[in-house]
């Protein structure tokens, strides 16, 4: 086992690791095959042919780096099998020569049901991510008695990966304190006993994961970017605090993502936006990616490839005028590897040149 070190990266060492990795643009990643990331990752409906195939479109566009999902409740009822698979994808991406950002936990849940093992139901027509799932979920962070389990899952995929040079950044949760609930259209935040857990839950993962001492660096992203002050939700703030490297999503247009670049941190370390690009809200890559491009800021989009996730289609409250009725919110393919927007692509190619700067 590596010799536990608890301390946060220095600035010379994560400055380091973006100088070995380069100037990162990607995606978040789940194949057309897959309604959520239980279907992704479970043996029954582990699909790697598409994922092959996904990927090689994904490294022919030019994209260089993906973010992934690992679901806990996988895990605890197929342990060897998901190791067994998350290698198996890793070679994939390596094949690809893309880079892995992993995600342990996440409170994004669009479906509004607690997580399921087995098989998943079909998307429900007409409703973004409408069978997304936490994880490990709403009542499992609220039960800390549970917490001792997620510890042993965090340390055990750490340990199995953390020396593992295809995984470049562990991202232990996703939008930690998010819980929102998507029912027959109705948008309502969780309360605070939930978001207290959440906040607390996250500040252990990386008291766990720096016992682990992976070779990678760790980061949580900040998420609350709307509004007059960016980033001023103490979640987020904690984890500014913690991360080696600073992550951040921002589904915004161009004059507020220009407040949230100013809202981040000192500039010392590196910084990636690990979600973006919503087409119907002015977050669009003619929009932003050159200055994401231009501030050296990495640039994860949201979606690869139009599939069951349905995340072409826009969030539920997003009102959608006539003339947008035939644009994508998210994705870049559609399930034959062509864009919707041949633009976006010559784009993409311009700015992830190693050394060359967009026009």
């Amino acid at each position: 086992m590596r010799k536990a070190n608890k301390e946060r990266w220095s600035v010379p060492a994560a400055l380091q690791w973006r100088k070995k990795h380069g100037w990162q643009c990607g995606f978040n990643y789940l194949p057309r095959t897959a309604v959520n990331w239980n279907e992704m990752w479970q043996d029954a409906t582990f699909d790697i042919k598409t994922i092959e195939q996904e990927l090689i479109w994904a490294h022919e566009v030019g994209l260089n780096t993906l973010r992934t999902n690992l679901p806990f409740i996988v895990w605890q009822h197929e342990r060897d099998a998901l190791m067994a698979n998350i290698r198996t994808f890793l070679g994939a991406c390596e094949s690809a020569n893309i880079k892995v950002i992993l995600t342990l936990l996440d409170d994004c849940e669009f479906s509004g049901e607690s997580p399921r093992y087995g098989k998943q139901p079909e998307p429900i027509s007409g409703v973004h991510n409408s069978q997304a799932l936490a994880s490990p979920g709403r009542a499992e962070v609220m039960n800390r008695d549970l917490w001792p389990e997620i510890e042993r899952y965090a340390k055990d995929v750490i340990s199995e990966f953390g020396n593992d040079s295809r995984i470049i950044l562990w991202d232990l949760y996703n939008e930690p304190t998010n819980r929102m609930l998507f029912k027959n259209g109705v948008h309502s935040e969780f309360d605070i006993a939930i978001e207290t857990h959440s906040h607390a839950l996250m500040e252990n993962l990386f008291v766990w994961a720096r016992e682990m001492n992976p070779i990678q660096p760790l980061t949580v992203a900040a998420w609350h970017a709307e509004g007059e002050t960016p980033f001023a939700h103490p979640t987020d703030q904690k984890a500014f605090e913690l991360s080696d490297v600073i992550t951040f999503h921002a589904y915004v247009e161009p004059a507020q993502m220009a407040k949230v670049v100013q809202a981040l941190p000192s500039r010392e370390r590196p910084v990636l936006c690990t979600e973006w690009m919503a087409r119907h809200l002015g977050s669009t890559y003619p929009s932003q990616l050159p200055m994401l491009k231009q501030e050296d800021i990495g640039a994860i989009q949201w979606g690869l490839v139009k599939g069951k996730t349905q995340t072409w289609i826009p969030w539920p409250w997003v009102e959608v005028p006539e003339h947008q009725r035939n644009l994508w919110f998210h994705d870049l393919l559609d399930e034959n590897g062509k864009p919707f927007d041949i633009d976006e692509l010559a784009l993409i190619a311009q700015c992830a040149q190693p050394d060359g700067e967009p026009e």
